[in-house]
């Protein structure tokens, strides 16, 4: 598993804006899609690319495209449709699916009660979008859904990450799977809640209000 921690002065501001309680969620929203144009940079360094040839105004060259089939990327409601506009910012030309994804209170296994997804994701490199990574149960989940269905090459999207959730990934995805975690900021712990601490609170609540 890889992990890429951003490092970069717009990043820190903006973070530091989207965490106040203050920012209200019109604000909160912009700072997400944006934030996530900038980690979409990262995210995206390894696609796989060919040569095609191209004829500009002067000269014939060869210059890159990506290949086929195109990349996958998988918000995971709700808040993971937060980030889909600055994904979709850098990478207009992939395909997007959906996976709804939620806790059992009693059990506290994960649910996945909508999927928009190809059966057959071989050869596809995956995006999967979810604002926070806390205790990682979702986004092990997550991965496992897409291994089933053939992906090998999944990278995760997260504004924010708890060391318990990275450790959780390291732990529990198979090393068959190219995984690589971007982030804009490795949080202290988890409070008794499974909050990150010090965190931005409840990231979907933020996006779009409190739903019962």
């Amino acid at each position: 598993m890889k992990l890429t921690v951003l490092d970069h002065p717009l990043v820190d501001h903006k973070l530091t804006v989207l965490r106040s309680k203050d920012t209200p969620s019109a604000t909160f929203r912009q700072l997400v899609s944006e934030l996530v144009t900038l980690e979409a940079y990262e995210a995206t360094r390894d696609l796989t690319v060919e040569d095609v040839p191209v004829d500009t105004p002067v000269a014939h060259t060869v210059g890159k495209r990506i290949t086929d089939p195109r990349p996958m990327i998988v918000p995971i409601l709700r808040a993971g449709l937060g980030m889909l506009d600055g994904m979709m910012t850098l990478l207009p030309t992939a395909e997007v699916g959906f996976l709804g994804m939620k806790r059992d209170e009693r059990t506290l296994d994960i649910i996945t009660y909508a999927n928009r997804l190809p059966d057959d994701l071989s050869g596809r490199q995956c995006f999967l979008l979810d604002p926070m990574l806390a205790t990682g149960g979702t986004l092990v989940a997550a991965i496992n859904y897409l291994y089933e269905r053939g992906a090998r090459t999944i990278t995760s999207l997260n504004v924010i990450a708890a060391p318990e959730g990275i450790k959780r990934l390291e732990t529990e995805v198979s090393p068959s799977i190219d995984f690589h975690v971007v982030t804009c900021a490795l949080d202290d712990h988890l409070n008794e809640q499974a909050y990150i601490v010090p965190g931005l609170g409840d990231a979907g609540d933020r996006l779009y209000g409190v739903v019962d």
